[in-house]
């Protein structure tokens, strides 16, 4: 069998099953599914008992211990040479597999990260929320273009090892902070090639409220502090890029009670970014009310990313 499908779940059964329905429908079906209900209140058993004629597929409950370590155990009882790691809120184009096992042929990887996009069925803020995380005008478009696919760092929703790299690393080292980064850090020091397979997308399918989502940045940058506990260099000038954006529109305030040219200055550029990502928005999904409502995810995303990063930095420097 060439790829183990992992998946932990935290009581989302309605979001599995369509996920599990995206599976079944691959065009490369030499894989099997695990399923690791992580402690769920809701589990997620009638969900894979539904699908038991349709996927080679294995439901596992256990204590809530954390995605990384459900993870972990999920690779654990893995038959196959390649897992693939899921997360359960992700939809996958039909050709998914197929597209990422000619990669790992092709390009000798042996682990990888791939991005997300936005189905052409989201909603408005489904569609504004992706363009947060992964437009060039909010994250650098890091975690889906990049020049040197080398360079990437791979993420929990959509990533991958083989079994050898499973073997020689031992997985994930933490269960919800980050983790996902600092396994991508561990296994190219340990000399294994993980790349970014930019053709083998998923459909993120978040379920945020605008509320939700800041929480959810904010952890985000208090989670590559983390990180940087166990690899000191983690945090890059572009990891500081959100804070200083936080920064810039908090000096806007003082510069307009003392400094009357500066302040225009700065209005100037605010207004030509919100312009760029307002038009980058709408162009992208077609449509004027997801680029207005990208301008409210991307200054959330921005601002509660450089936050958190921020206070769990301080957090860091004063503990020692």
């Amino acid at each position: 069998m060439f790829f183990s499908v992992v998946i932990p779940v935290y009581n989302r059964p309605e979001e599995l099953a369509d996920l599990l329905s995206s599976l079944v429908h691959q065009t490369e079906q030499d894989f099997e599914v695990i399923v690791m209900d992580d402690g769920s209140s809701i589990t997620s058993k009638r969900v894979v008992d539904q699908y038991q004629n349709k996927l080679h597929i294995q439901y596992h409950f256990g204590e809530n211990q954390g995605q990384g370590f459900a993870r972990n155990e999920g690779m654990r009882l893995a038959k196959g040479d390649f897992f693939v790691i899921l997360d359960s809120d992700v939809l996958l184009p039909n050709n998914y597999l197929k597209l990422l096992k000619v990669a790992i042929l092709d390009r000798n990887l042996d682990a990888f990260g791939g991005p997300d996009a936005a189905d052409s069925d989201f909603n408005p803020l489904q569609k504004a929320m992706d363009f947060a995380m992964t437009s060039f005008w909010t994250t650098g478009g890091i975690r889906g273009k990049l020049k040197d696919p080398a360079k990437y760092q791979a993420r929990g929703f959509n990533m991958g090892v083989s079994r050898t790299v499973f073997e020689s690393t031992q997985g994930f080292l933490d269960p919800n902070q980050g983790e996902d980064i600092e396994w991508s850090i561990r296994i190219k020091n340990a000399g294994f090639q993980l790349e970014l397979v930019e053709e083998a997308f998923v459909f993120h399918k978040r379920k945020n409220t605008l509320a939700s989502f800041a929480k959810q940045a904010f952890s985000f940058g208090r989670n590559r502090v983390n990180v940087s506990r166990f690899h000191p260099d983690a945090i890059k000038l572009v990891h500081w890029l959100p804070s200083l954006f936080l920064i810039f529109l908090i000096s806007i305030v003082f510069t307009g009670i003392f400094q009357f040219p500066v302040f225009y200055g700065q209005l100037l550029l605010l207004f030509g970014w919100s312009m760029a990502v307002f038009i980058s928005a709408s162009i992208r999904y077609k449509s004027f009310l997801v680029g207005g409502l990208s301008l409210f995810t991307s200054f959330t995303q921005l601002c509660s990313y450089g936050t958190g990063l921020i206070v769990e930095w301080l957090k860091k420097a004063i503990k020692g």
